[in-house]
């Protein structure tokens, strides 16, 4: 018999519908049953590509003993964390406060009344069942226990996160700023790039802030470290070196195994992060990158009304990675004569690169392309070269059982990818990039923003309306600010600042002077929390500020200013003890110390001007333009001639006649 959860619209929930735990989807049936029944409450949170969820779930979520204490004792409730972000977001905080780590699947015991009393990640399924009986003894005979210790972990939720209103500074320094970098460039791995840690995450990010410092700071060691970084994830078996696209993140410090699971939201900063890079230098390396991961997100991750799904598993048949690795065999079969050239490029040997025997995962040296010279090719000879053997290991490699997809539509997601290809259309010019970002802005501005401008989180289903979080609203601004930099239609810019005020009204708490994650209109949980401190995404507080700094001088707006240097100053204190977790708010940082660029293009060439304009690598600037007179910058600037001028603080250049006379003027 299916539980409740078969009636449910996300793949993660689905695969569990047939459990024999009687799973419910969170809402009020489930939380009035635990109240009525006096039960505790089983929150269970995983996602579709979660390869440890999927083992739990097979060793214990499958094994009728356990699943009937779970069923006797417990209501038990399955959530898809990104489709309640909100939720996991309380409980994660709980669970590290309660073990000092995190992760999913995210297994949290409750009171009926939802607060935490304890919980973990992964367990053995031996493990599990005496956790279960054990707390559901306690819960007979001890329920004080609980409950004591539900008010002193409450009120640890509560207090996480929360900061003091600091007065702001009456300026940001350049010692400020060293004062980050210096302990956090002391983790630096020189061998192998990224940190010195393992797993390793790509974190796009944090290198997105050291190039920008680096170059503004002009400092040599740590943009030789940011472009090494780079050229080694590129070259890993973490990037996809057959179809393109980027897992999840290495379990070794090498970049070459990956937990294979790909998701939409690291594909999209990490091509705004190549793209970034390439502006810079023009590697031929990183185009092919942002080349390759823009086919496979349009192969394998584009629906229909041109939004894009949110992942893909790591395993395919049960079996982790299988769908990506191959052996020497296979690549002799596929290959032919050019088998051991190839072997040589990718490190595919006899015995194996992986634990599996025989098996291999693609990997490359960075300077891998140099075979190009013992084949006496050209560059571009072997670009062409290099692509038709791929394309035959990828055809072969279709062949097999795909690993499955995750077809939800988030918005945060869907954002943050649009953002990479509007990033990769301005560094690499292809028309192409443009014309997705512009179908997937279409596809938000249709099936994601209401009538009143409110933002929803993913498109409506049958079972529920989902509404928007402080991520989706600050992404989607972002997005959006972007996206008129790249075209000068102002509907886009319009668009931002609607969210804009939306948001504040939704989110920002004036009296404490932060954003709160949830509405005000929202469900109401133990907890309502601000989400400050950056992670493999930016967090939503440090983006919307960001955001609000742009729209600010965009359309001279002292509210939105004043908001986000308050928001920063709260901030500041808690960015030396961990530059890596509030890198996003470094880069506002950054750009409070060395000014904003703000770059106007007027005429009838002004699109020409700032493809030009997009040549050049300029960290910290805005860019609008065209032949109205729409934004405060663009006032009695416009004229039949194009023009271009540099502002900064409230004061602008005389027009110039060129590009290259404004960049020589910056």
């Amino acid at each position: 018999m299916a539980n409740q959860l078969q009636f449910e619209n996300s793949p993660y929930l689905k695969q569990h519908a047939h459990n024999p735990v009687d799973w419910m989807p969170w809402g009020p049936e489930a939380l009035k049953k635990a109240k009525d029944e006096n039960k505790l409450i089983l929150v269970s949170i995983g996602y579709s590509a979660c390869h440890w969820c999927h083992v739990m779930e097979r060793e214990s979520f499958e094994n009728s003993a356990i699943a009937q204490t779970m069923n006797k004792f417990f209501v038990s409730i399955k959530i898809d964390r990104e489709e309640r972000p909100d939720i996991d977001q309380v409980y994660m905080l709980a669970v590290q406060l309660m073990t000092n780590a995190g992760g999913w699947p995210l297994n949290c015991i409750c009171l009926p009344d939802g607060r935490p009393i304890y919980g973990g990640t992964y367990f053995k399924p031996h493990d599990w069942q005496n956790i279960l009986l054990q707390i559901a003894q306690m819960w007979e005979e001890k329920p004080e226990v609980a409950f004591d210790y539900a008010e002193k972990l409450n009120n640890g939720i509560q207090r996480a996160e929360k900061l003091p209103i600091h007065p702001i500074p009456e300026q940001y320094t350049i010692s400020d700023l060293t004062a980050i970098v210096e302990p956090w460039v002391a983790t630096f791995d020189k061998k192998e790039g990224g940190y010195l840690k393992a797993p390793k995450f790509p974190l796009p990010n944090n290198w997105s802030f050291f190039l920008k410092y680096a170059v503004l700071a002009q400092d040599q060691e740590i943009l030789d470290h940011v472009h090494f970084t780079l050229k080694k994830i590129g070259s890993g078996g973490i990037y996809d070196q057959i179809g393109g696209g980027f897992a999840r993140y290495a379990v070794d410090h090498y970049w070459h195994i990956p937990h294979f699971e790909k998701m939409l939201y690291d594909n999209g900063q990490l091509l705004s992060l190549y793209a970034e890079a390439y502006q810079h230098n023009n590697d031929p390396f990183y185009k092919r990158i942002i080349e390759e991961t823009i086919c496979w997100a349009e192969r394998e991750m584009l629906a229909p009304n041109h939004g894009f799904y949110s992942a893909l598993d790591a395993d395919s048949e049960g079996i982790e990675g299988k769908y990506y690795s191959f052996s020497q065999a296979e690549f002799e079969t596929v290959l032919g004569k050019d088998a051991a050239l190839f072997c040589q490029y990718f490190n595919i040997t006899a015995q194996g690169n992986w634990e599996e025997e025989k098996t291999n995962v693609p990997i490359c040296a960075i300077n891998a392309d140099r075979l190009a010279e013992k084949v006496n090719m050209s560059p571009d000879e072997w670009a062409d070269f290099l692509k038709i053997s791929k394309k035959k290991l990828f055809d072969y490699r279709e062949k097999r059982v795909r690993p499955g997809l995750d077809h939800k539509q988030l918005t945060t997601w869907n954002a943050l990818f649009m953002k990479g290809l509007i990033d990769a259309y301005r560094s690499l010019g292809n028309p192409r990039f443009l014309e997705l970002a512009l179908n997937n802005a279409k596809f938000i501005s249709t099936h994601l923003i209401q009538d009143d401008a409110n933002l929803l989180h993913q498109p409506p289903d049958s079972n529920r309306v989902i509404s928007g979080f402080l991520d989706d609203y600050a992404f989607t601004m972002e997005a959006f600010i972007s996206l008129y930099e790249a075209t000068f239609d102002l509907q886009w810019l319009t668009k931002a600042r609607q969210l804009a005020e939306r948001a504040i009204v939704l989110f920002y708490d004036g009296a404490q002077k932060t954003f709160y994650y949830t509405s005000s209109q929202a469900e109401e949980l133990i907890a309502r929390k601000s989400e400050i401190m950056d992670n493999v995404i930016p967090s939503s507080a440090s983006t919307i500020v960001r955001q609000l700094k742009r729209l600010g001088l965009f359309f001279d707006n002292a509210n939105y200013t004043a908001i986000a240097d308050q928001l920063l100053a709260n901030v500041f204190p808690q960015i030396k003890t961990y530059g890596s977790a509030y890198s996003n708010w470094a880069i506002l940082l950054l750009e409070e110390v060395y000014g904003i660029n703000e770059i106007a293009l007027t005429g009838d060439m002004a699109v020409a001007f700032r493809t030009e304009l997009d040549q050049h690598y300029i960290p910290n600037k805005i860019v609008l333009g065209g032949t109205e007179e729409n934004l405060p910058l663009l006032e009695n600037r416009i004229g039949s001639e194009t023009k271009a001028y540099l502002c900064k603080n409230k004061t602008c250049s005389l027009p110039q006649n060129s590009i290259t006379a404004l960049i020589n003027y910056i």
